[in-house]
């Protein structure tokens, strides 16, 4: 109603005149009424929210069920968080996953023109019979989605290296075949592969170590896929 910049500056010297001040009082009053109740208002809720957020929090810490309408949650069982030296491993062992498959994507792409990912598809192919599987078991030894598969086996099938039929068989079914200059792909390809593979994960590890690595992938592995391939293959003492 009236334009100030502060309230010590109000124009035209408006704040002596006696209406003006009776005005302003009420107006004043009222505001601060709303305010405070406002704030009250807030108060109460922000006291309801916290004492609900301490109930589910001490909840949680204690098994206990406390009786906050709407709270109520069924007692979980306490996490199971790493001491230093298991935490120290995780670290090591979750680096190794990641970094490792980046390395040898590096020197593939480098040396050969090819993807990690395009090598494990066309070294499964080269190790099956007659040099062929089903797309979708091919998608299983090479740990891919089908979509994703088809895509990669699709820029191979360009360069030659690799053919797709249909399964006389099974008219549903897609078999992908390494083609003889695929072979010749792999062939060429593998002595450097296998160089660094030795250089990255056997050159570092004693005899010792490598029986330990084999039996921990062996456990993880049957932890995470009892059936996985590698399972069925001997292990060396």
């Amino acid at each position: 109603m009236f334009k100030t910049g502060s309230f010590g500056a109000l124009d035209k010297g408006l704040s002596k005149r006696p209406e003006f001040q009776v005005h302003f009082n009420l107006e004043l009053n009222n505001r601060f009424s709303q305010f405070n109740m406002q704030v009250k208002s807030n108060k109460l809720n922000f006291k309801i929210e916290l004492d609900t957020g301490y109930a589910r929090v001490m909840e949680k810490i204690v098994g206990s069920e406390l009786s906050v309408p709407g709270t109520r949650e069924a007692p979980q069982a306490a996490t199971r968080w790493l001491d230093e030296e298991e935490r120290a491993t995780w670290v090591a062992f979750a680096s190794v996953l990641l970094r490792l498959p980046g390395a040898l994507d590096t020197q593939l792409q480098r040396d050969a023109g090819i993807s990690h990912f395009e090598y494990i598809v066309m070294s499964s192919l080269s190790e099956a019979l007659n040099r062929t599987l089903r797309m979708s078991n091919l998608a299983v030894m090479a740990e891919s989605a089908l979509p994703r598969l088809s895509q990669v086996v699709g820029r191979l099938e360009k360069r030659g290296w690799v053919s797709r039929t249909s399964d006389p068989t099974d008219g549903r079914s897609t078999l992908a075949t390494l083609t003889e200059q695929g072979w010749n792909k792999v062939v060429k390809t593998a002595p450097g592969h296998v160089e660094e593979v030795r250089r990255l994960t056997f050159d570092p590890l004693t005899k010792d170590h490598l029986k330990h690595l084999n039996e921990i992938s062996r456990r993880i592995m049957a932890t995470i896929d009892p059936e996985d391939r590698c399972l069925r293959l001997p292990f060396v003492e």
